[in-house]
């Protein structure tokens, strides 16, 4: 079995753990936190054991995979820096995948992929590394999704949708067909797209709209 540590110990890191712990893809060794104040704690029983400078000496300790235990709200800069903070550790990125989640078997996904309870990944979406499919979420078929892409609770991605790297659809958006949501974008909450969305643009609103926010 492989043994992981969990990067980052906010709110995902909850549910992160809560998967790891229920189908035991890996033996968790403890979960690093840039806050000294958790250090010491734990989420349900698996120890809070420092900071992100522990991670190159855990290798010693056997541990040989990692999972990002941020989710992040419209900037997933931060999930890329751990991610590649625990590639350069040497430890293998864990995908994790709640059992309630339905994905195809002609589906592809990257590694450190996350498929939360509820969601469903169809027949031919790919997704990258280090992508978020959080709970009740849909990637319809033929979907082609980039690296660090968080695509939050109950938001639905049309068929044939390409989503840029770094790029986050928010809770219950709609993404309609054949459409792209450029690298680095954001769809808010509840949106509705019916345009293609510029790298880096924030759009909100029914239907979509850009507005300007200082990133």
């Amino acid at each position: 079995m492989r043994r992981c540590v969990i990067i980052g110990g906010g709110g995902h890191c909850r549910v992160v753990v809560d998967i790891l712990l229920s189908e035991r893809p890996a033996e968790i060794a403890g979960i690093l936190d840039s806050d000294k104040s958790r250090w010491g704690g734990d989420v349900y029983g698996v120890p809070i054991i420092g900071g992100d400078d522990r991670l190159r000496g855990l290798t010693a300790q056997g541990v040989d995979s990692f999972v990002v235990g941020v989710g992040g709200a419209g900037d997933n800069r931060l999930r890329q820096r751990l991610f590649e903070l625990g590639l350069l550790a040497g430890l293998i990125p864990l995908t994790i995948r709640h059992p309630t989640a339905v994905v195809s078997r002609y589906a592809s996904l990257g590694a450190g992929v996350h498929i939360f309870p509820g969601a469903v990944v169809n027949a031919g979406a790919q997704l990258g590394d280090d992508v978020i499919v959080n709970s009740g979420a849909i990637v319809e078929h033929d979907c082609r999704i980039g690296n660090h892409v968080h695509i939050a609770p109950g938001a639905i991605v049309l068929a044939g949708v390409e989503v840029g790297g770094l790029a986050h659809i928010g809770a219950g958006a709609v993404v309609r067909q054949g459409l792209r949501v450029g690298a680095g974008a954001v769809v808010g909450a509840g949106a509705v797209v019916i345009h293609d969305v510029p790298d880096t643009m924030v759009v909100v609103g029914v239907p979509a709209a850009p507005i300007q926010v200082s990133r």
